[in-house]
C-alpha cells in the first residue's frame, strides 16, 4: 500500500459519466480519494451517502473527493443516481489503479477467497504527494477521520 510521504500514482479514469477524470486535474487542491469494494453494497452506501451528506466541510475544508471502485462505469452511474451522489465516483473495472496504490488484495468471506479493493483513504495534498493514509476504513467514522486529517493538516 502506498505510504505517507510517497507520490500519489497518477492515473486517469471514467467517472460514473464516463468522462474520463485525472489526479493532475486537481494539482494544487487537496484530493481525498477513497477505495470502496463495491457499488451499491451496506457498507459502501453507509461510506458514500456520509461523504454526500459532508460534502460542504469537504469544501470547507478545501478538499476535493474522488471515490474509486472496481465497478464498471454502468453500475457507478446507478449508485451514484440512486442515492444522489454529488460528487466524483470512478471507475477502474481492470483495477490498475487499485493495484498501484496497493489495494487490490486476496479477501474472504464466509470462507471463500477472492480478489477485491481494500477499503482504504489517501489524503493527497497539492503537489501530489500522499499526506495520510487511512489503510482500514469504517463506513460509518470514515468523515470524521478524514475530516479530523484535513484539519490537523491544515494546522501543520
Amino acid at each position: 500500500m502506498i505510504e505517507t510521504g510517497e507520490k500519489a500514482p497518477q492515473f486517469t479514469l471514467p467517472d460514473q459519466d464516463g468522462n474520463d477524470v485525472s489526479l493532475s486535474d486537481f494539482a494544487g487542491k487537496t484530493v481525498v480519494l477513497y477505495f470502496y469494494p463495491k457499488a451499491d453494497t451496506p457498507g459502501c452506501t453507509t461510506q458514500a451517502c456520509g461523504v454526500r451528506d459532508h460534502l460542504p466541510n469537504y469544501a470547507e475544508a478545501g478538499a476535493v473527493v474522488l471515490g474509486v471502485s472496481p465497478d464498471p462505469v454502468a453500475r457507478v452511474k446507478r449508485f451514484a443516481d440512486k442515492f444522489a451522489l454529488d460528487f466524483t465516483l470512478l471507475a477502474d473495472e481492470d483495477h490498475a489503479i487499485c493495484d498501484a496504490y496497493g489495494v487490490w488484495a486476496e479477501k474472504s468471506m464466509y470462507g471463500k477467497k477472492y480478489w477485491g479493493a481494500l477499503r482504504a483513504t489517501f489524503v493527497i495534498d497539492g503537489d501530489g504527494t500522499v499526506a495520510h493514509v487511512i489503510p482500514r476504513v469504517t463506513p460509518r467514522t470514515h468523515d470524521d477521520e478524514v475530516l479530523k486529517v484535513l484539519e490537523q493538516l491544515a494546522a501543520a
